[in-house]
């Protein structure tokens, strides 16, 4: 089972990764860019897994101004970091 295929298990995943990059160093600024890449690359190679991924995908694919996107990361970081 691939961590795409249980929502929860994603935002983990997610959760861990912000945090090991913050622990390395890494302001959010340059986290969110990673973020921006990373859904850009699981939008046009991904296919959704469930029903939540769906819908990240048809909102990433309806966001065409960069600010959006970059809106979209930060949303995705602050919750899996539970802010």
């Amino acid at each position: 089972m691939s961590v795409l295929d249980n929502f929860d298990r994603w935002k983990e995943f997610l959760g861990d990764r912000v945090q090991q990059a913050q622990e390395a160093g890494m302001s959010n600024q340059q986290i969110e860019e990673v973020a921006v890449r990373l859904g850009e690359y699981l939008s046009n190679k991904v296919d959704p897994e469930n029903p939540q991924e769906r819908l990240l995908k048809q909102m990433w694919e309806s966001s065409p101004s960069p600010d959006d996107k970059h809106a979209m990361a930060r949303i995705m970081m602050n919750l899996v970091t539970k802010h």
